[in-house]
């Protein structure tokens, strides 16, 4: 079956809506932001017809998915999300594809729930110090994430919503040089964001990472543990080389960190929404490493 399905699944508390498409063994699709499940509509499809069942659930906070107010909504609060998730939807193992924050969803959820996860492709966001590192040490990460420092500002709120969320259009575009994305994808994401509660829900996830007064005491050590530990999966990393959002260098160095293996892909004429962008690429490799699953 390849016909678009809208769903929900509760899990670790709360009640994600989702997109789905296929039958079979289970691909986990997880957004980041600015996005949401449709970020995956090129991937769904194709996964399905390939004999997958692919879900994309609307992340925390993300409407019509649950947006707790008072959260958590820091990292590890999604990887426990993710992790959960697949046994709710019915299944022992999973394969992951995360964006952005998914892919941090995903690493998280790797490292936490190992027997959880049979495969992992993320994108955009690596794992390990050299993203915070260069928070710090930077100047051209430091510029490119001006966004991050200045959503932990009150003024933050209304700037995201000014002008029907152009603020959304704009980085976007800056993160994307060059991609010339479908009207009407970006008219229904301003549509999600428009939802209530999403969009300080957005911020959130920024707030929490950088200010610890914010993270909850429970989630410390699974903070902790997805900060530092390497990633027990197999993984696919794919990074536009063009992305304004996080800079292509900071995807060197990885592969000590992921012990059972590591493919870098680097896709050129791509920004950060790399899936969106090139999807004949992405989708090739991703169906080629994680078609073993289909025999298990």
């Amino acid at each position: 079956m390849t016909e678009l399905r809208r769903g929900e699944v509760r899990a670790n508390g709360l009640r994600f809506a989702t997109l789905e498409m296929g039958d079979g063994p289970l691909v986990l699709c997880l957004h980041g932001f600015p996005d949401h499940a449709r970020s995956f509509r090129h991937q769904l499809p194709v996964l399905a017809k390939a004999g997958f069942r692919a879900v994309a659930p609307y992340m925390r906070g993300y409407a019509p998915s649950d947006a707790p107010a008072d959260g958590p909504y820091q990292s590890a609060a999604l990887a426990e999300d993710a992790a959960a998730m697949v046994h709710a939807l019915g299944y022992e193992r999973a394969a992951l594809l995360g964006h952005d924050w998914g892919a941090v969803a995903a690493y998280g959820a790797a490292i936490l729930a190992p027997d959880r996860v049979s495969r992992l492709v993320t994108a955009a966001v690596p794992h390990g110090p050299a993203l915070p590192t260069a928070f710090l040490t930077s100047y051209e990460q430091q510029r490119r994430s001006w966004y991050m420092f200045f959503f932990q500002t009150p003024l933050a709120e209304m700037a995201l919503a000014h002008d029907n969320f152009r603020f959304v259009e704009r980085l976007w575009s800056d993160w994307s040089p060059g991609w010339a994305w479908p009207a009407e994808e970006m008219a229904a994401l301003q549509e999600t964001f428009a939802q209530p509660g999403v969009a300080s829900a957005a911020l959130a996830y920024y707030r929490h990472t950088f200010n610890p007064a914010l993270q909850h005491a429970q989630l410390a050590t699974q903070q902790a543990r997805i900060q530092m530990e390497a990633v027990p999966t197999p993984t696919l990393f794919f990074h536009g080389a063009l992305d304004g959002c996080i800079g292509v260098d900071l995807a060197d160095g990885m592969s000590a960190l992921f012990p059972a293996g590591l493919e870098t892909v680097i896709v050129p004429d791509a920004g950060h929404f790399v899936h969106q962008e090139r999807p004949d690429i992405i989708n090739a490799k991703l169906l080629a490493f994680i078609a073993p699953l289909r025999d298990v």
